[in-house]
């Protein structure tokens, strides 16, 4: 079953005098359960396209449809509330509250949302336990490496049982050992959780923890790789083959 789809997304900007199209008739379709990586060079539309996923902007045409609802359709209070309930986001710089232990960051969107937290505090500790930060609860994002923030960032997208989490190159900040353990840790919230993600990424051997990889250029899918049903991952060395063959 579909969790997102695109069906025919343009997405103009005005740049002064010139208009630029970042997105040019996309259709893209997540399934549940799904890894997804997107990829292209600077400038194709990949964070454009996320969002316009996640409901953070409105395509100049064409319809985005999240968790069965087509965006259009709905208000902008609306919108913010499927984005608050059904998405997660993980960001390339974190964006943790300084004020607030690691604990607290990850409860926040329960907070925004009006929920007790003494509900949600065996999800919040099993969130904790699979990021692997339960002896750092208690710790502000000052005390922590960046690996650990984005651990922190992780556990607080998936906090909400979100029907899809929207990561933003999500190891770009981090050391190539952080960065693998942050992809490991995703992998795993789609293997054990049944998390759909879609990934936006310029780097090949993150790409490769994804079971189907798109590749974004000049606005357009320009080739997809894929596993099929069952198969984790993607081999690094075809998807180097392919950005090579595609110029990105």
């Amino acid at each position: 079953m579909a969790v997102l789809q695109t069906t025919n997304v343009i997405k103009d900007y005005q740049m002064g005098e010139v208009g630029v199209r970042a997105l040019d008739g996309v259709n893209f379709t997540v399934e549940r359960g799904e890894f997804v990586a997107v990829m292209g060079p600077s400038g194709s539309g990949k964070s454009t396209l996320l969002h316009l996923l996640g409901g953070l902007d409105g395509p100049s045409d064409g319809e985005v449809t999240l968790a069965g609802q087509p965006l259009s359709r709905l208000s902008d209070n609306q919108i913010t509330l499927v984005r608050r309930r059904k998405v997660g986001f993980i960001f390339q710089f974190y964006n943790l509250l300084p004020t607030l232990t690691a604990e607290e960051n990850i409860a926040l969107p329960l907070l925004i949302d009006g929920q007790p937290l003494s509900r949600h505090q065996d999800k919040i500790n099993r969130l904790l336990d699979l990021v692997g930060l339960t002896d750092r609860r208690h710790h502000k994002p000052d005390q922590l490496s960046g690996g650990q923030q984005q651990r922190v960032a992780i556990a607080r997208a998936f906090v909400n049982d979100p029907e899809i989490v929207l990561a933003d190159e999500p190891t770009g900040n981090l050391d190539s050992h952080s960065g693998t353990a942050i992809l490991e840790l995703l992998r795993r919230s789609c293997d054990e959780l049944g998390a759909t993600i879609v990934m936006v990424t310029h780097d090949p051997r993150a790409a490769s923890y994804a079971d189907r990889v798109v590749f974004l250029k000049d606005g357009r899918i320009v080739h997809e790789l894929s596993n099929g049903k069952g198969h984790h991952g993607q081999d690094v060395n075809k998807i180097m083959a392919v950005m090579a063959q595609l110029e990105l």
